[in-house]
């Protein structure tokens, strides 16, 4: 068995973790050139470059969120694939050691996270025989965000504000048009999304996901499925959801369309979304000595260019500064749109905390205080602990929460990502509180914000799932839910809802 196979699949987990691929960079370069200046979609574009180029620098995780390694093995017709398996599991164990992945793999039942990212079902690995010499390994890595704003259509069906989609390629194009605006800014918009037409409910999820391994810049070799990216790529943009969900000229950069054989009973569309931090990348390894002989989705000659023209984010003066504890009255303030520079302490909080919170008290006072919606990917550093990937997660999973933790415990401010719902809105407005929307996947970017760690509570739910104590300096978000009533996501959706039947007519 090739003794550096180990080292090469370690490699490849790195790099794909802190380093996007060229054609999703170009894709995002002409996004960003799509979008007027000072406008929210470009502000949130400006942070996602320069964290792109931060994450490259540094080598450190694109995104806090290093998803469900997924893994497309071909190998020639001999080679022992139960040793492959074994290598391959040893490798994600050594790059999450590393902290190029985020320990994600959790006990379905008890909510256990192995710490390794191994366990049942972890990775994914996909293998495949072929009549080449070589091994060739790919990967993707697709946080959770995304992969929840993966959809499934079961045709002949009813679509909002699109009507009927039948058992043809118009019903397909309903179904992509209808999975992009539902996915709004939850997906880390834009995104990339593969498409897989038929199939049953299991292998057409597959086969979408296996069209996230095409380039953005490829040419379906079937023309009507070229003609439907090509229709799709020049619609669904027109729907005005934009980066973040802020509102912008962008929603979606690739649409990658398969198809495979049905029974006659079932027309199944599957939709696998993708965020703009579409980390794919792939190696040809030497069968015999499991060396790296070449990199996929690169060129050589090509060399990785700065995505952010200037310094990235740039401040214009009228940023509102906060200092924790945060009073009601400068909550009251704040109106959509405002920038905020966070500066104090922000706890973190996910599933597992918002959860507890439902029927235990929490570690520290949480009045006036910051709740950040965000698992990092944390380092022991001597005693105490280091954050070295920070950026927020989506918001809607605490929505059954939320309201009850902001008027228990007096919570004056909610960082995540994609907004949330009437029942967090109605809150904010009663109690005084307000959401800030961070850029997600910026990973990078908001960890330079993170002074410093003054604690941890609740580890035993794991690092993503713990109550991180952050000190943070001039963190900036943007306000798109006030305490006024006011919601940037509910105005883009309905806005979004109108062109969507203008275009799916």
């Amino acid at each position: 068995m090739p003794g550096s196979f180990f080292e090469s699949v370690v490699s490849l987990i790195v790099r794909t973790s802190t380093d996007l691929p060229p054609d999703v960079r170009a894709a995002m370069k002409v996004a960003m050139a799509e979008e007027p200046a000072g406008t929210q979609a470009a502000q949130a574009l400006s942070i996602i470059a320069q964290n792109i180029d931060m994450a490259n620098e540094c080598e450190g995780a694109i995104c806090q969120d290093t998803g469900m390694p997924t893994f497309e093995v071909k190998t020639p017709v001999g080679v022992n694939q139960v040793v492959l398996k074994k290598h391959i599991k040893e490798a994600v164990a050594e790059a999450t050691k590393r902290g190029k992945l985020r320990p994600n793999s959790v006990d379905s039942i008890t909510g256990e996270n192995s710490g390794t990212n191994l366990g049942p079902g972890t990775p994914i690995i996909h293998f495949e025989q072929w009549e080449r010499d070589d091994i060739e390994v790919k990967l993707i890595l697709k946080g959770g965000g995304c992969e929840n704003m993966n959809a499934q259509y079961s045709l002949p069906a009813e679509l909002a504000h699109l009507g009927r989609a039948d058992r043809s390629l118009e019903g397909v194009r309903k179904c992509i048009l209808h999975a992009v605006w539902n996915a709004q800014g939850k997906g880390c918009a834009p995104g990339a999304i593969g498409v897989a037409i038929g199939g049953d409910r299991t292998s057409g999820y597959v086969h979408a996901k296996e069209q996230l391994f095409r380039t953005l810049d490829d040419l379906n070799t079937d023309p009507r499925l070229a003609a439907l990216e090509a229709s799709i790529m020049g619609e669904v943009n027109t729907l005005g959801i934009g980066a973040m969900g802020f509102g912008g000229r962008t929603s979606l950069i690739g649409c990658k369309i398969g198809a495979i054989n049905r029974l006659p009973a079932s027309f199944f569309v599957s939709v696998a979304y993708d965020c703009w931090a579409f980390r794919r990348l792939g190696v040809v390894l030497d069968a015999s000595t499991g060396l790296i002989k070449e990199w996929l989705y690169r060129d050589a000659a090509r060399p990785v260019v700065s995505m952010a023209d200037q310094a990235g984010f740039q401040r214009t003066g009228r940023e509102v500064a906060l200092q924790t504890p945060i009073s009601e009255a400068q909550v009251r303030e704040l109106k959509v749109g405002d920038i905020v520079l966070l500066s104090g302490r922000a706890y973190t909080g996910r599933d597992a905390v918002h959860h507890h919170l439902m029927s235990h008290e929490p570690p520290v006072d949480l009045r006036g205080g910051v709740i950040y919606h965000c698992g990092p990917v944390v380092a022991k550093d001597g005693n105490g602990w280091r954050i070295t990937a920070a950026g927020p997660t989506t918001s809607i999973r605490e929505e059954p929460y939320q309201a009850d933790v902001i008027t228990r415990y007096g919570v004056r401010a909610v960082i995540g990502k994609g907004g949330m719902g009437a029942k967090t809105l109605g809150a904010l407005q009663a109690a005084g509180a307000v959401y800030l929307n961070a850029i997600g996947g910026a990973a990078q970017f908001y960890a330079r914000a993170i002074q410093g760690v003054a604690g941890v509570s609740w580890l035993e739910f794991g690092t993503p799932e713990a109550m991180w104590h952050l000190d943070v300096k001039e963190f900036p978000a943007i306000v798109t839910m006030d305490a006024h009533g006011n919601s940037l996501h509910k105005d883009i959706e309905q806005q979004s809802a109108k062109e969507l039947a203008g275009i799916g007519a």
